[in-house]
């Protein structure tokens, strides 16, 4: 095994951390600027800022300058691989996007009432 991360290591290192199921729970109802991604967390711009970095490695969003504030997008594509991934053991029933969203939503909510 090779020491350099693949992108499905990637993605599950983004997905291992609160803070950045949070972000992507809320780019499931739409783009974001950088500034109202960062309000609802406890921590410095600068901080969200490595949070949005690690998740546009992996893929699963994509950052643009719209004027003067930079947009973050979801991109749920990126997730298909660890899906395929999860799926391969075969004891798990397929993934619906849908309820995965609706997953995170819960995950989202329980964890600010935690």
């Amino acid at each position: 095994m090779t020491s350099a991360a693949t992108p499905l290591d990637q993605v599950f290192a983004a997905l291992a951390d609160p803070t950045r199921r949070a972000i992507l729970t809320m780019l499931l109802e739409d783009d974001m600027a950088v500034t109202d991604v960062a309000e609802p967390f406890e921590m410095s711009l600068a901080a969200i800022s490595k949070h949005l970095a690690i998740l546009a490695e992996a893929g699963l969003i994509s950052q643009e300058k719209r004027g003067r504030l930079k947009w973050c997008k979801l991109e749920p594509a990126a997730m298909h691989g660890a899906i395929t991934w999860i799926q391969s053991f075969g004891q798990l029933e397929p993934i619906d996007l849908e309820d995965f969203e609706r997953f995170l939503e819960i995950e989202l909510r329980d964890g600010e009432a935690g």
